[in-house]
């Protein structure tokens, strides 16, 4: 089991193989500040290589997913010139990356303001699941900025022609819009129809081995960019390991013994 790095602006609890996240500056509706985002980052380099942690849940506290960027940071960035907003704006770019290609299923819980920053990380989620009041938008252009990192994000989960027309009216919606759009999974009436959700996607998600998943999403990534005959020829590869792997052992052996295999147990 990894060790988590101690945090300021997340609260880190394990439940068994699942880590949730909480983003913590409710006094700003959780706006992502450098801080924080150096410590997603750390929190996702240390789960990286770590199969009991099967799901990372990423939600805000005090009713907000995440705001936007941090207006104070980009107010102490003014003072260090150009190169100070291009570092600041890119290790935010360099997060969703890293997001994206996580091994382990990201599921991202939408509340209350779903904006900037905030929509760029629903947008890396596997899994996402808004309350039907949450307020979703890209208001960059608002303040006379740019989506920059956000972007590529957000055209590849909902569609250029959306993505294009949210990011240049500014448009807010909610979670009804939002699952209309393809951006969430799923989208629950209150509170606790959200929770009910939740608990049904993690039980779905231990259902799945761990070395499986995570080579599934690799591939499923792969396919935006790699020709297909060479993709192809890599899966087929992968395929053969994983059947007579350990994992594929066992799950042969669980089907046919008519019981769950030990990683959903």
């Amino acid at each position: 089991m990894s060790e988590l790095p101690n945090c300021e602006t997340l609260l880190l609890e394990r439940d068994g193989g699942v880590l949730h996240v909480t983003l913590n500056r409710p006094d700003s509706r959780n706006a992502m500040s450098l801080a924080m985002v150096r410590e997603l980052r750390a929190v996702l380099t240390a789960v990286r290589d770590d199969e009991s942690v099967r799901a990372l849940v990423l939600r805000g506290a005090g009713g907000h997913f995440c705001a936007g960027g941090d207006i104070k940071d980009m107010a102490g960035a003014r003072a260090r010139g150009i190169d100070a907003y291009r570092e600041l704006n890119r290790a935010f770019g360099s997060l969703l990356e890293e997001a994206q290609r996580a091994p382990l299923a990201l599921v991202a819980v939408l509340e209350g303001a779903v904006l900037g920053g905030g929509f760029g990380l629903a947008c890396v989620s596997d899994i996402a699941i808004a309350h039907a009041e949450a307020r979703f938008g890209l208001p960059e252009t608002t303040l006379g900025i740019l989506p920059a990192q956000i972007a590529p994000f957000v055209a590849k989960r909902i569609g250029l022609t959306q993505a294009r027309r949210l990011a240049l009216t500014a448009a807010r919606f909610d979670g009804t819009e939002a699952l209309r759009l393809g951006l969430v999974h799923y989208c629950e009436a209150d509170a606790d129809a959200v929770e009910g959700r939740l608990a049904q996607v993690l039980e779905q998600i231990r259902q799945c081995a761990p070395r499986a998943n995570a080579a599934t999403k690799a591939l499923l990534l792969a396919t935006e960019n790699e020709p297909l005959g060479p993709l192809l020829d890599s899966a087929a590869e992968q395929f053969a390991k994983a059947v007579t792997g350990e994992e594929g052992a066992e799950g042969t052996q669980a089907f046919v013994q008519k019981r769950k295999p030990k990683w959903a147990e």
